[in-house]
């Protein structure tokens, strides 16, 4: 039993009592005296079956603090202040916490800090105890270490085992856990599920299970004997950062999957502008872009899944399970058929290109390769798009021929001034350049670019010439605009 004298000699008085981890029978002698005696009793949780024993008798449970404080930092923090306002009206109260007073309870640390009252503490069992007893194991000869859930990434970051992982309280956080590990391990993990309670279990199950088929709550611990790899800490970091703006950002909080979606196109507009900044010798400057806004994107990505996540729909593990499981289905020729097989043969890009269209027919059910081409798409992208799909399949202009006759009628049609024909002529150099593997997209933006360079030259010519544009003459205007070449 420990004390703790606050400043003032006459400081009311909190005894923090430890509740251990299940029933009254787990309860020390010395803990059950100090509730019995204390002039008022209050309990952190009413959810442990010891603390919904005390609320039976007349014990004060402090759970509402938790559904009206929007953050477990502030929740504890209110509870830090009732308990201190009961010491001051009783002169002297008992505080009733789950299992070990010294075990993840920030809480009875603030209790301790706190000058306004003196602390004691009764000492109680921990689930420690109960989670080393049903593994078998002597933690100190075993080398655990035990770990905050919520802290996993960074916590665990060089740390390759064995690990007691804690406050595994939702299937959210075990996401987490796992999204966090590069290499998922070899050997089983054991859950460790209501320790001493009449609905105990421990039970092995397999690291891509962890967030599936465990039904988890804040009397679960997850005993991992050995990672693989260390851990993503700075993906994980990411995703906590997110999930803080959501609860905490009145701008991030109200924002959906519709509302981010011109936010996702312009972020990736400005990617594709920090890409045509690389050039053939990226500089430092233009490669430290690049990397900024390759995160802009990923925040959007880790965005739209954190809303999926509080929707119950998926998470961010989820996002990058199905992600590789579809790299893989579709690269046979690399990791080989389902069921182990030799892989299969691509030589070219065609034939991989070939291969893609027919897994994504197969794995979505479509009648046709068209399918799945948004018809939204920027015109150019679109037409892009459906000639490389014509492409995989034998029909494009490189396979057909067909090109160079096509953009001659197309000449003289446009040079009688049929205007009609000029989507036939966009779409006809959208397939060329699908034919020969350039981004008609990328290349009408380099080449806009270079006339809006050539433009800003031509102007500059005339303010040193000492008139503007609109003050030459046209044939002075255009001489001047000519001189400085095609774009």
């Amino acid at each position: 039993m420990t004390t703790r004298r606050g400043g003032a000699a006459t400081s009311p008085r909190v005894v923090v009592v430890g509740l251990g981890p299940a029933g009254p029978e787990l309860m020390t002698a010395a803990a059950r005296a100090a509730l019995d005696t204390a002039p008022a009793v209050l309990v952190r949780t009413r959810h442990h079956l010891a603390a919904e024993a005390l609320v039976a008798g007349g014990a004060r449970a402090l759970d509402g603090h938790y559904e009206s404080a929007p953050t477990f930092a502030q929740a504890y923090a209110a509870i830090v202040e009732d308990v201190v306002a009961a010491a001051h009206t009783y002169g002297s109260v008992a505080y009733g916490v789950p299992g070990s007073p010294a075990v993840l309870e920030s809480s009875v640390a603030a209790l301790r800090r706190d000058d306004r009252v003196s602390v004691q503490v009764v000492p109680g069992m921990s689930f420690l105890d109960l989670a080393w007893e049903r593994l078998g194991i002597d933690p100190v000869t075993a080398h655990v270490r035990l770990v905050d859930a919520e802290e996993f990434a960074t916590a665990a970051a060089a740390d390759s085992g064995p690990l007691l992982v804690a406050q595994t309280w939702s299937r959210a956080i075990c996401s987490d856990v796992k999204l966090a590990v590069e290499s998922a391990p070899d050997e089983p993990i054991v859950v460790l599920h209501h320790l001493g309670h009449a609905d105990e279990r421990v039970e092995a199950i397999y690291w891509d299970d962890l967030d599936r088929v465990v039904e988890v709550d804040h009397l679960t611990c997850i005993y991992v004997p050995r990672l693989a790899e260390p851990v993503g800490a700075e993906l994980i970091r990411l995703v906590d950062v997110v999930r803080t703006l959501r609860e905490r950002c009145p701008w991030d909080r109200e924002q959906t999957h519709s509302s981010l979606a011109r936010h996702l196109l312009e972020e990736t507009y400005e990617l594709l502008e920090a890409i045509d900044e690389l050039g053939d010798e990226p500089s430092p400057e233009t490669v430290e872009h690049l990397e900024e806004e390759l995160g802009d994107v990923l925040c959007q990505v880790v965005m739209h899944a954190s809303i999926a996540s509080e929707a119950g729909l998926f998470n961010l593990a989820d996002v990058a399970r199905v992600l590789h499981d579809k790299l893989v289905h579709r690269h046979p020729h690399v990791f080989g058929e389902p069921g182990g097989s030799a892989a299969v043969v691509a030589r070219t890009a065609e034939q991989v290109l070939g291969r893609w269209e027919q897994a994504k027919r197969e794995e979505k059910g479509r009648a046709s390769i068209t399918d799945g081409v948004p018809a939204a798409l920027p015109a150019l992208l679109l037409a892009t798009k459906l000639e490389r799909k014509a492409a995989s399949v034998g029909l494009g202009w490189a396979s057909t021929g067909a090109a160079a006759g096509r953009l001659e009628n197309l000449a003289g049609e446009l040079a009688r001034g049929d205007a009609s024909h000029v989507g036939e002529l966009l779409l006809a150099a959208a397939r060329i350049a699908a034919q020969l593997g350039a981004d008609p997209e990328q290349e009408l933006r380099r080449s806009a670019q270079a006339m809006r360079a050539r433009i800003v030259e031509t102007e500059q010519a005339a303010l040193r010439r000492g008139a503007t544009l609109d003050g030459l003459a046209a044939a002075e205007r255009v001489a001047l605009f000519e001189q400085l070449g095609d774009v």
